[in-house]
């Protein structure tokens, strides 16, 4: 019977301590290979929480993918509808709407296709290569907001 959890891998020490370490470099103005520092309200402690992503542009839009799963940033931004990524002294306030699932798959593969080296560990088998039909089966277990940057 499958569970009625949602996916969710957490980060463990070594990934927790990289992701610090990569945030701060993206705060301070390094990007590595296009990451940026996600900064969204908290849906319970109403305090800016932050965390590295890979913003992807698709056809011209640009996406947070959360290769994590139901992360809790993927839970403070369905409740703030929004937040800003930052690199250095570039901050870019966006507002965020999370796409059905039915409309991932070419975001979704071209995600896989430019971070799959980093983020194939946690689709579970599913890469860029994979049939449409193995991504539409992930999808509902990998969030995907679409960002509009403001101003």
């Amino acid at each position: 019977m499958p569970s009625s959890t949602p996916y969710y891998l957490t980060a463990g020490p070594v990934a927790a301590r990289f992701n610090r370490i990569v945030g701060r470099l993206a705060r301070h103005g390094v990007s590595v290979a296009g990451t940026a520092e996600l900064s969204v309200r908290g849906r319970k402690s109403g305090q800016m929480q932050r965390i590295p992503v890979n913003p992807h542009t698709y056809e011209g839009a640009q996406y947070l993918v959360s290769a994590r799963g139901h992360s809790q940033w993927v839970r403070n931004m369905r409740a703030a509808g929004g937040g800003e990524l930052r690199v250095g002294r570039k901050v870019r306030t966006f507002t965020a709407v999370e796409i059905p699932d039915e409309e991932k798959l070419t975001v979704l593969r071209t995600y896989l296709e430019k971070w799959g080296w980093e983020v194939n560990q946690y689709f579970k088998g599913v890469t860029a290569k994979s049939s449409d039909e193995e991504i539409l089966a992930a999808a509902p277990d990998h969030p995907v907001f679409r960002i509009t940057v403001r101003g």
